[in-house]
């Protein structure tokens, strides 16, 4: 069970007191008081870990279930004794050029916030003693935990967006630059797209729900809280729309990088057939004098053969500046 619980500790008027180190006795001991609230984190808990915690709590079976299995889609659900928030974090790691997510989901019920992450790109653990130095933030209770982790995962999807901002950037140039197109830029291509899908799964679903955060009207949120909501609500949408944009300029770019590789195709084409019809006039015109037929024009001439030699150069050299007038060479 320790393996599981991160922290554990009672807040009263945004500042962390002594408490019980057992989590039931903790929350006993914060509802009791009325003026305080525990806030317990869990990282990765199974399902006998989780269900022993949930009586206490009283947490939703479903709620617990998507708690335990990862990969579930960003949402809030409201239930009689508690309050159900999925978020997915993104992390981006520029040396790979990847990005990588992981999830955190968040109860919020009668004097009491628990955080369940799941994945490395967690945020959790600095946002707890970053929010312990804002007592006026932290006096709000459950409701400034929940700002505070939508404001830390929304800003991660910000800074995420900058990194795939600069890939495609780059990616954008290689396509255009001149010359040949770079060989592996359409894998290139589909590979940071999946980047983007990634991203977009994350940032997309999250924007309903906190609108409806902003909004106001959830239970165990309080209405202090709400101007906190809209301006994270208003970061996501920012961030949605970047990771949005940069979809639509991928495909755009994609298109782009095929139709350089057709029109270079088409152009390796022309070169190939003109060089084809340069090689086969001499060959047409020595297969010709080469059929030994005894009556020929100026077969039996001293100059035949110079002039058979002069009539290829000719039609060759005149091919030539043909096919590079029309630029197939």
């Amino acid at each position: 069970m320790s393996r599981m619980i991160v922290d554990c500790a009672i807040y009263r008027d945004g500042h962390r007191i002594e408490g019980p180190e057992d989590y039931s006795d903790a929350l006993a001991a914060a509802r009791a008081a009325g003026d305080t609230f525990l806030w317990i984190g869990l990282a990765e808990p199974t399902t006998a870990e989780l269900d022993l915690v949930s009586e206490e709590f009283g947490l939703h079976p479903l709620a617990v279930e998507d708690a335990v299995n990862a990969h579930q889609r960003p949402k809030l659900e409201s239930y009689p004794d508690s309050l159900f928030m999925v978020l997915k974090t993104l992390g981006y790691h520029s040396e790979g050029h990847l990005v990588t997510s992981g999830e955190v989901m968040l109860f919020l019920g009668d004097s009491y916030v628990m955080t369940v992450r799941h994945g490395s790109d967690s945020p959790l653990a600095a946002l707890r003693a970053q929010l312990e130095k804002q007592p006026d933030l932290l006096r709000y209770g459950p409701s400034a935990v929940l700002h505070s982790v939508c404001d830390t995962i929304v800003d991660g999807y910000l800074e995420a967006a900058d990194g795939l901002q600069a890939d495609l950037d780059e990616v954008e140039a290689d396509v255009f630059a001149p010359g040949r197109p770079v060989r592996g830029t359409a894998e290139r291509i589909y590979g940071f797209k999946r980047q983007l899908v990634a991203a977009r799964r994350a940032t997309g679903p999250l924007l309903e729900p906190m609108l409806r955060l902003a909004r106001g009207g959830e239970p165990f949120v309080e209405a202090e809280a709400q101007p906190y909501l809209r301006d994270v609500a208003d970061h996501l949408a920012r961030a949605n729309e970047q990771v949005e944009g940069m979809d639509r300029l991928l495909t755009d770019i994609l298109s782009a990088n095929l139709a350089q590789v057709s029109v270079q195709q088409n152009n390796d084409m022309r070169q190939i057939s003109a060089w084809a019809a340069l090689a086969a006039v001499p060959t047409m015109i020595a297969g010709i004098y080469g059929m030994n037929f005894d009556f020929m024009p100026e077969l039996r001439q001293p100059w035949g053969y110079p002039a058979a030699l002069l009539l290829m150069t000719v039609v060759c050299v005149g091919l030539h500046r043909v096919f590079k007038r029309s630029g197939w060479l």
